[in-house]
Order: structure tokens, then C-alpha cells, then sequence
């Protein structure tokens, strides 16, 4: 039998955690220098376990384990700061972080610069800084990171600087294209996707603009997959606006 491969106080988060046998559970977990791993914590959801108040998403960890085969086990963790003080919107948008990484990485992988993108996109998320423009640029860096940065500075083609009152539609596999009509659900002025690309979130407009091309983008990169995350966000913020109008049409 090979002998295991030991990592020890390793920087990582958790991402998912499912139940496992009787009392253990699998962690989905992201490592700072080993990538998105799979580990057991035996015993750890029963009531004695010292690990019960430690193994949750959002804290930081230092974590350590063995690992013969692709899911190794746990042998230790402790939190290494204070967790994020997530709540309503800004937990749901953490939980969608997490399934975004869930879905994108690879085993294995390490990304030093996506683990440190992470911790900093938690703590904006807890500090309650504007959660929408958090995500959007969470999402920018990202799909950056991944291989699959947005071509929203220069037209394609061409590689001019987009006319600010210029329309353009985006194509996955070429970018910001010229076109002359203004409709189209990836059809965007030059001075939108500009905008965009500085990632000037604090006009709602440009916000609402980015959450449309990001929204599109991300989905075909998945292949189409929906995420339960955003579409609990999605519900939400559909609810308060029909609740908003409601209020507006008893009070006319």
C-alpha cells in the first residue's frame, strides 16, 4: 500500500459540505497552494466533535490532511480568522461565489491569485459593501483568472476603441462586434461596455448592463448549467420588485 501524501496547515476554505455515513461529512474545499480539493472529516458531525464549530464555509481555515487516492481525509483544522458577518443578500451572493468555484475549477488545480480573489470577495461581502457590484466584479476577475476574460475593450476585428455611441454585440468567440441595431439581449452601446471594463458599478445602469453580459457569459461557460444560488437571487430580487409596484399602484 503507498504511503499517503501529508499536507499540513494549509490555508483553505470550505466550499460545500454534504453528509457522509453515520457522522462524517465531505468537504468541498479550497486550498490556497493545492487547489480545490475533496476530503473526509470523519466524525465530525457528531455531537462531541471538536470540529463542529470549525468546519463551516465563509471562516478561514488552516487545514491538514492525508491522501492516498483523490479524496484524502482530514486530520486537523482550526480557524485562522474571525468568520464573515454574512447576512440576507449578502449570504446568498457568498453561497453563489461558492457554487461558481464549485463549477468552474479543477481538481487539484492550484490558482494561488482565485483563493486570494476569494478571501477578499467574502470579507467585501461581509463588511456589506454594495453586494451586486461586489459580485460583478468577482465575476470579471474570475473569468479572467480562468482564461475567459470579456474583449469589451477594443471592437472585434478592428481593435479600435469602441465608439461610445456606437452598438455593439457581444459574441462569445470574438467579442464586442459593431452592429447598427440597439435591441438584442447581448447588445450593448460603447459607452456601456467601457464602462463595464472600468468596472464603474456605482451607476445603476452600468450595473444592471454588466449583470446582463456577465449573466450570459458565465451561463455559456457552463454549458448552459443553471446555478441554484442565482436563481434564488434572481426570485428574490424579481419579489421586492413586484412587491415594490404593488406598493406603488395601492398608494395611486
Amino acid at each position: 500500500m503507498s504511503t499517503p501524501r501529508r499536507v499540513q496547515q494549509q490555508p483553505a476554505f470550505i466550499l460545500h459540505h454534504r453528509p457522509f455515513r453515520d457522522s462524517s461529512q465531505i468537504l468541498d474545499i479550497l486550498s490556497r497552494d493545492h487547489g480545490k480539493i475533496a476530503l473526509v472529516a470523519r466524525g465530525s458531525r457528531g455531537a462531541k466533535s471538536r470540529l463542529r464549530g470549525v468546519l463551516r464555509p465563509f471562516l478561514p481555515l488552516r487545514i491538514s490532511w492525508a491522501a492516498r487516492t483523490d479524496l484524502g481525509t482530514l486530520t486537523g483544522a482550526e480557524a485562522a480568522g474571525l468568520p464573515a458577518d454574512l447576512r440576507g443578500d449578502a449570504m446568498l451572493s457568498a453561497y453563489y461565489v461558492n457554487e461558481l468555484l464549485i463549477n468552474f475549477l479543477h481538481r487539484h488545480d492550484p490558482q494561488p491569485e482565485i483563493f486570494e480573489l476569494y478571501g477578499d470577495t467574502i470579507k467585501a461581502l461581509g463588511v456589506h459593501a454594495a453586494v451586486a457590484s461586489a459580485l460583478r466584479s468577482f465575476e470579471i476577475e474570475l473569468l479572467s483568472l480562468l482564461g475567459y476574460a470579456l474583449s469589451i475593450e477594443h471592437e472585434s476585428g478592428t481593435h479600435q476603441v469602441l465608439d461610445p455611441a456606437g452598438n455593439y454585440e457581444y459574441r462569445m468567440e470574438q467579442g464586442a462586434v459593431a452592429v447598427s441595431r440597439s435591441s438584442g439581449s447581448m447588445v450593448f452601446s460603447g459607452a456601456l461596455l467601457s464602462a463595464i471594463h472600468a468596472q464603474q458599478f456605482e451607476d445603476p445602469e452600468v450595473l444592471r448592463a454588466a449583470g446582463r453580459l456577465l449573466r450570459e457569459v458565465i451561463s455559456h461557460h457552463l454549458g448552459g448549467k443553471e446555478l441554484r444560488s442565482r436563481k434564488v437571487l434572481l426570485d428574490l430580487h424579481r419579489g421586492r420588485i413586484e412587491r415594490h409596484e404593488d406598493r406603488k399602484h395601492s398608494s395611486e
